[in-house]
């Protein structure tokens, strides 16, 4: 798409310039000015005695072809501002390739390897699973677990 952007800016530059040079070798109504300093007469012997017409008629697709560009340039802007903006709505998740290991509170942590840091995970809310207790000794009175807080 910015190519073709592109394409059609260089080609709008190149017909402004073009038009320009029309508008400015047309012969004017009072048969001085501009026109007749560039030219106004070689048109004449180019076109014939109908330059005027060819003159005019250049001038009017040129003008058409002009605003068409123009108005086809706006809306690739757009289209291009608007995919843009819709890309940088969305969010982007990281997910990593396997998940971490769970850490038990007796293991050491392990000092061989150096630490990474890992992003963030989202915050989804699993089901825990928990393994059954060991066996309490008779003599020792069964330590019961605190309840646990409602999520806010």
């Amino acid at each position: 798409m910015s190519i073709v952007i592109w394409l059609l800016t260089f080609v709008l530059v190149l017909l402004s310039v073009f038009l320009v040079l029309i508008v400015l070798a047309q012969k004017s109504k009072s048969d001085g000015g501009v026109g007749a300093a560039l030219g106004g007469g070689m048109t004449e012997a180019t076109f014939g005695a109908d330059s005027g017409n060819v003159l005019a008629t250049l001038t009017r697709n040129g003008a058409i072809a002009f605003f068409v560009i123009s108005f086809s340039l706006y809306l690739a802007h757009i289209a291009r501002d608007k995919s843009a903006r819709a890309e940088s709505i969305l969010p982007k998740i990281e997910i990593p390739a396997t998940p971490a290991p769970a850490a038990t509170p007796a293991a050491a942590p392990d000092t061989t390897t150096p630490a990474v840091e890992t992003a963030p995970a989202a915050s989804v809310s699993l089901p825990t699973v928990s393994a059954p207790a060991p066996e309490a000794p008779a003599s020792a009175p069964a330590a019961t677990p605190a309840p646990a807080e409602p999520a806010k």
